[in-house]
C-alpha cells in the first residue's frame, strides 16, 4: 500500500493538469510545431510581398502596357515578368493554405496511430492520464496552434483580395466564387483544418497503425473537401430560373454560402471528435 500511495503524487506531479498536458505535447511536438510556424511565416510573407510591392509593380507593369483596370483590350490579358511573379507567389501563397487540412490530417492519423501501435499511449494512461484526457489533448493542443494561424493567414488574404481584386481579374486569374479564393477569403480556412484534425484522431483510433492510419486520414480529408466544393453551388438559393452553379450566385451569396458551408464542416469535425472517444470508451482504452 505505501509502494501506491508513494507512486501516486509522482505520477500526479509528472502530469500535473491540462496546461502540462499542452506543455509536454508542445515539447514532444516540437518539429511539427517548428514545420507549422515555418508554414505561416512562408504564405504570410508571400501574402504582404502580394499586399505591397508585388502589386505595385504589378500595377506598373500592367498600366505601362497601355491597360486599365480590367481592361479587355488585346494583349492585356498576357502577363508581363512582373504579374508573372505576382501570379506565382499567389498561387503559391494559396497552395499553401489549401494543404493545410491534409496535412493536419496525415499528421493527426499518423501520430495517433503511432503512438497506439508502439504503447506509448498505454504508457501514459498508466500515469494518471484516462484514455479520454489523452485523446483530448491531441485534439485540443493542435487546435490550439492551428486557429491562430489560419486567422492570421485569411485576414491578410483577405486585405489582398479587397485592395488588389481588380490585378486579379485584369487578366483573367479569378474570380470570388473560386475555390481557392473563396475557402481563403473566410472561415473555411480555418474550420477545414480543424474537420481535417478529427479525422485524422479518429482514423488513428480505429486503425492503431500509423502508415495506414495516416493513408485513411488523407483519404478521407481529400474527399471531405471534394464533397463539399462539389455541394457548395447548392447550399444557398440561386436567383429564381438559374442553375445551381457558383457563377450564378451574386457576391452578396459570399457569406450565406460560407456560413453554411462552416456548419456543415464542423458538424462533420463534432461527429469524426465523438466518434473517436466513443471507439476509445468501447475499447476500454486498450493499446
Amino acid at each position: 500500500m505505501t509502494a501506491v500511495t508513494d507512486r501516486a503524487p509522482v505520477a500526479a506531479s509528472r502530469f500535473p493538469g491540462p496546461r502540462g498536458l499542452v506543455r509536454a505535447g508542445l515539447r514532444l511536438h516540437r518539429s511539427a510545431l517548428v514545420f507549422w510556424v515555418g508554414l505561416v511565416a512562408v504564405a504570410a510573407g508571400a501574402l504582404l510581398w502580394a499586399l505591397g510591392p508585388g502589386a505595385d509593380a504589378a500595377w506598373a507593369e500592367y498600366r505601362a502596357m497601355g491597360c486599365t483596370d480590367g481592361s479587355p483590350d488585346l494583349g492585356c490579358d498576357l502577363p508581363g515578368p512582373a504579374m508573372f511573379r505576382y501570379e506565382t507567389v499567389m498561387t503559391v501563397a494559396e497552395g499553401l493554405l489549401s494543404l493545410v487540412p491534409v496535412l493536419t490530417g496525415a499528421w493527426a492519423g499518423g501520430l495517433v496511430g503511432r503512438e497506439l501501435e508502439d504503447g506509448t499511449a498505454r504508457l501514459v494512461w498508466t500515469q494518471s492520464v484516462t484514455p479520454a484526457r489523452w485523446l483530448a489533448a491531441k485534439l485540443a493542443v493542435p487546435a490550439l496552434l492551428l486557429v491562430p494561424g489560419t486567422l492570421a493567414l485569411t485576414l491578410l488574404h483577405r486585405a489582398v483580395w479587397a485592395s488588389h481584386s481588380h490585378l486579379f481579374r485584369a487578366i483573367g486569374w479569378y474570380e470570388w466564387h473560386d475555390d481557392s479564393i473563396f475557402e481563403a477569403n473566410g472561415v473555411l480556412t480555418t474550420v477545414h483544418p480543424l474537420a481535417a484534425l478529427a479525422l485524422g484522431v479518429l482514423a488513428g483510433v480505429v486503425l492503431r497503425r500509423a502508415l495506414p492510419a495516416l493513408g485513411a486520414a488523407v483519404l478521407a480529408v481529400a474527399a471531405l473537401i471534394w464533397a463539399l466544393d462539389e455541394a457548395r453551388p447548392h447550399l444557398w438559393p440561386t436567383p429564381q430560373g438559374t442553375r445551381p452553379l457558383m457563377h450564378e450566385h451574386p457576391a452578396s451569396h459570399f457569406w450565406p454560402l460560407q456560413l453554411v458551408e462552416t456548419s456543415l464542416v464542423l458538424a462533420a469535425a463534432a461527429l469524426a471528435g465523438t466518434a473517436a472517444f466513443a471507439m476509445l470508451r468501447r475499447t476500454g482504452g486498450t493499446a
